[in-house]
């Protein structure tokens, strides 16, 4: 729990409940007003915004003390999209605040978002009308989907409590529903940020199962891109892999393609059957 203040904090994540990773955010954003952690009760990666059916919606309190302070924390049997809606809908007394999703085991750059369950959640907090805010640490794919203690999380809590506090203080644009920032491994509290795009070039590209046949059990997997130079220079892929900056991404709900619908309307219209 943090301070009591009038602000009040939701945080979730979608490396589950034990992330160091979301435990670093919880006591960062401790001193900004107080925080309720509820996040899913399983590694949750790679989940996006999704609403399995079968996901139990089973809500587990439990207490942990971390550095002498005790917190309240609500484990939850979903997705990071469904925690946040339980902890909206049942365990917060009032709407939150703001949401914040992370700090997650690896980026979340470019179109790949729509499969982070970090963004997956902070869209599902937008969606509510709560100003929300996505956290990444780069770290080496070794790590995605672990609980590692190898990594430090101290800049990236900084820089998550620093841009949540901007947005608690602010009013934000009106076309802007979440700001998605991604921090370097190597980030200090000093290094330096960068407003940002995502970029459309593919950071994240799936690979084809190892098996000899399609009876085999198999799941596509993922590389990296490992050529910088291919990424637009205002891009948040740029910002990191190349400058070496925290990308500060803001983001919108409204994915409707920003074309001319007169010139538009007119092609399709235009366009002959075949």
């Amino acid at each position: 729990m943090g301070k009591t203040t009038e602000w009040q904090i939701l945080l979730t994540n979608d490396d589950g409940i034990n992330s160091p990773g979301l435990w670093a955010a919880a006591e960062a954003l401790s001193e900004l007003g107080y925080v309720t952690v509820a996040a899913p009760r399983d590694q949750s990666s790679g989940m996006g915004r999704s609403m399995p059916s079968d996901s139990d919606g089973i809500i587990t309190e439990k207490k942990l003390t971390v550095h002498g302070v005790e917190w309240s924390i609500f484990a939850v049997g979903g997705t990071p999209a469904q925690t946040v809606q339980h902890a909206v809908l049942e365990i917060m007394p009032s709407k939150p605040d703001l949401v914040v999703a992370g700090i997650n085991y690896g980026t979340n750059i470019g179109t790949g978002i729509t499969v982070s369950g970090t963004v997956g959640a902070a869209m599902e907090g937008a969606s509510y009308g709560i100003p929300s805010l996505a956290a990444s640490l780069e770290t080496d794919k070794k790590y995605h989907l672990t609980h590692s203690d190898e990594i430090a999380f101290e800049a990236a809590a900084h820089f998550t409590a620093l841009f949540a506090k901007r947005l608690l203080e602010s009013t934000m644009p009106p076309e802007m529903d979440i700001l998605k920032i991604e921090i370097p491994a190597e980030a200090t509290n000093e290094t330096d940020w960068a407003l940002t795009r995502l970029t459309r070039k593919a950071f994240y590209k799936p690979t084809k199962p190892d098996r000899e046949s399609w009876n085999q059990a198999g799941s596509t997997g993922y590389a990296q891109e490992t050529d910088a130079s291919v990424f637009e220079p205002d891009s948040d892929a740029y910002a990191v892999l190349v400058d070496r900056k925290i990308a500060v991404t803001p983001l919108n709900m409204d994915m409707t393609a920003a074309i001319d619908f007169t010139s538009f309307d007119e092609l399709m219209r235009n366009k002959k059957s075949n």
